[in-house]
């Protein structure tokens, strides 16, 4: 009896590894390839838009210390973000702003966008979201 438990307990055990390791797998990046875009960025979830061939939806967060920026930039589809935690930003030539905690930001296909440095004590923590193009690079960076 006590070899049929320990038997059981060893099925049961790697019947839960597997599926932990499964849980990981398809939290990874779709390509390991290095990334070009924001070394910030660290991506969550990756998967293929239903109904719309050729377009993905990627899930990241990302992490943006006092003196870090994020260079002026646009995507190939749409990114929306929320701020997880405000910080002050500011952009060349411009004052100080605010990214206040709780804020949502949507920013349409090709259009530029951030170029800011986070100035002060805070950083700013971003969850964001992109529908965009397969295959093409989720950043393209202004010139």
């Amino acid at each position: 009896m006590a070899r049929r438990a320990l038997v059981r307990a060893i099925a049961v055990l790697g019947i839960f590894g597997a599926g932990v390791a499964t849980g990981f797998a398809t939290q990874a990046p779709a390509d390991s390839a290095p990334r070009t875009d924001s070394p910030q960025r660290v991506e969550q979830k990756r998967t293929d838009l239903t109904g719309a061939p050729g377009m993905e939806v990627i899930a990241s967060v990302a992490e943006y210390k006092p003196g870090e920026g994020i260079r002026q930039h646009i995507h190939h589809g749409v990114e929306v973000a929320y701020v997880l935690e405000g910080a002050t930003v500011q952009s060349p030539g411009r004052d100080p702003a605010v990214l206040a905690t709780g804020a949502t930001v949507m920013n349409l296909r090709d259009v530029k966008h951030a170029g800011f440095v986070v100035v002060g004590d805070t950083p700013l923590k971003l969850f964001t979201v992109h529908v965009v193009d397969k295959g093409k690079p989720l950043y393209d960076y202004a010139r």
